[in-house]
């Protein structure tokens, strides 16, 4: 049921939902301007800068990756995160509640 607009379809209303909880708490809005930041950081480098749990930044992180706003690449060892195309969208809208 998703709605065109100028050619651009629309997302339905579970769509937004499952955006909006993605990043509904203060620390996975903090990893999204982080991630924004350095493109390709770790969960190492996150939770250095965010001073907090190993495992809680893990959490969020992981429940940013599965609404779709966060992308993990695989290098090695190490996991990289980068925004998604619509984590970038959001941190837009994000950034216009900032004016």
């Amino acid at each position: 049921m998703e709605a065109k607009l100028e050619n651009k379809k629309i997302k339905t209303p579970k769509q937004f939902e499952r955006y909006f909880k993605g990043a509904a708490n203060h620390r996975r809005i903090e990893i999204i301007f982080i991630i924004s930041r350095q493109q390709g950081i770790t969960l190492d480098g996150i939770t250095e800068i965010l001073g907090g749990s190993f495992k809680t930044i893990s959490e969020h992180t992981k429940k940013l990756v599965q609404s779709g706003l966060v992308n993990k690449k695989y290098c090695g060892r190490q996991v990289q995160h980068e925004l998604s195309p619509y984590g970038m969208k959001f941190l837009e809208f994000m950034k216009a509640f900032s004016d």
